[in-house]
């Protein structure tokens, strides 16, 4: 019965997905942050689940690189879809007779700008199945996780809803910013860099400095800039990775 435990968490993950997918399409950002951000938290604690039991097997690797395709890969895809068709002002998919800019299928006008928000689906899903044939990726990740690269997606549409600040506002609706934003998550997802793993074997303080320095200063900054945190967070991550090479 306990090895099919870390499983069935792992499908509540991927319940998260499903949900928020299906916010994200209907333009309910915060419901599907919330919802991604639950299937987060089964996603950490699955894998947490299976070591403390030791139950971890070849099927709860590709299960759980099955969810996180969906909530951490296709739901911030959506997201930037829905961002980039805000920021362009046009319709990403309405039916017309009209030859533009655009590609037509059966009389529907679909924009070219806002699909390009779906690449950051396909790097995720690129990353992901590196991941799952990647032996050295136990201590460590090699590129941004997806999980951590969907908060940052995420994280856009948070500020523009509570932040209440225009400069930021002016800052995440402009197109040129989403689509070089875009190519960056994507590039991140899959940049050959080494960053350390949310991971505890224990709870001592020696071996796990960098993860307890790193959790107390996202909670500052998270409690000092709210939403618009999230983005330094990342950053944070990174550059804590690459100075303190500790994995």
């Amino acid at each position: 019965m306990k090895q099919h435990l870390p499983n069935f968490v792992t499908l509540l993950n991927l319940f998260c997905g499903c949900i928020a997918v299906i916010l994200a399409v209907h333009s309910n950002f915060v419901g599907a942050a919330f919802f991604v951000f639950l299937g987060i938290i089964f996603d950490f604690f699955d894998g947490f689940l299976a070591r403390i039991l030791q139950v971890q097997s070849a099927l709860g690797v590709q299960l759980d690189s099955l969810a996180d395709m969906v909530t951490s890969g296709l739901v911030p895809g959506i997201v930037m879809f829905k961002l980039l068709t805000l920021a362009t002002e046009t319709p990403a998919l309405q039916s017309t007779h009209d030859w533009g800019d655009s590609m037509h299928w059966a009389n529907v006008h679909v924009a070219v700008i806002p699909l390009l928000g779906l690449c950051i689906t396909l790097g995720s899903a690129y990353r992901l199945a590196r991941f799952n044939i990647d032996e050295d990726q136990q201590s460590y990740f090699k590129g941004l996780p997806t999980p951590a690269n969907a908060l940052l997606i995420l994280s856009l549409p948070l500020i523009l809803e509570f932040q209440n600040n225009d400069t930021m506002n002016a800052i995440i609706i402009n197109e040129w910013f989403l689509l070089a934003l875009t190519v960056l998550s994507c590039f991140l997802l899959n940049a050959p860099v080494k960053l350390f793993a949310l991971k505890f074997k224990d709870w001592s303080f020696k071996n796990n400095a960098i993860r307890y320095i790193f959790i107390i200063l996202s909670f500052v900054l998270l409690i000092v800039l709210q939403f618009a945190a999230i983005p330094l967070i990342i950053l944070l991550y990174i550059g804590l990775s690459l100075v303190t090479k500790t994995y």
